[in-house]
């Protein structure tokens, strides 16, 4: 039997913790296993390597989601996911968080069960969690600028970040471009390693802020 996903959650609203610790705590494969009030515990979570994935508000006192995020991913080889909470979906802080490290975004008023699907793709698969309003978000960049390496992608490579960006998951591109599961993968490596970031994430916003999609 798989054992069940830990979340943590962290937020500076107990209300808002218990919700959310009443609903996924109620569903089997999925367990509750920390809670924090500021970005102070959220890396300290973290750092406990207590949990997979980590629900974290971006506005919160003393060190707020979006340091938390970048502390997070700075300092650890294999950070938990993070999808970062928010009350707006066109909120720059959301676009900072995403590029700080962030895997994904939850909206405050999400309906439960698109919650408890969040959290387990970003768990459990490859794909990009809600491409369209990560696209939204990116139409409102305000200075697009070419990321650093950007040139030396080849046309392969390219492509590839292109259905990334769209939401298609490994598999899925694989089959697009009838290629095996293991060349995308080692594709999406050299992106990475060609724009300097860490993964899948931060390589679709990088392909954003360069225009390519």
């Amino acid at each position: 039997m798989t054992a069940p996903l830990r979340i943590a959650l962290v937020d500076d609203e107990a209300l808002i913790r218990s919700g959310f610790a009443a609903v996924i705590g109620a569903e089997p494969d999925l367990d509750v296993v920390a809670e924090g009030a500021d970005g102070i515990d959220a890396v300290a979570i973290a750092r406990s390597g207590k949990a997979d994935v980590m629900l974290m508000d971006v506005r919160m006192p003393k060190v707020d989601g979006i340091e938390a995020t970048a502390r997070i991913t700075a300092e650890l080889a294999a950070p938990p996911k993070i999808l970062v909470v928010t009350t707006f979906d066109n909120d720059d802080y959301v676009w900072q968080a995403l590029r700080a490290g962030a895997d994904g975004f939850l909206l405050k008023r999400t309906r439960l069960e698109d919650l408890l699907a969040a959290v387990r793709l970003v768990a459990r698969t490859d794909a990009l969690l809600f491409p369209e309003a990560v696209r939204r978000l990116a139409a409102n960049i305000p200075d697009r600028k070419v990321p650093k390496g950007f040139g030396d992608l080849s046309d392969r490579e390219r492509e590839v970040l292109v259905l990334a960006a769209r939401g298609l998951s490994n598999a899925e591109i694989a089959a697009e471009l009838f290629l095996g599961r293991e060349t995308v993968k080692t594709h999406l490596s050299s992106v990475y390693t060609k724009l300097g970031v860490r993964d899948r994430t931060q390589a679709v916003i990088a392909a954003y802020e360069g225009g390519l999609v």
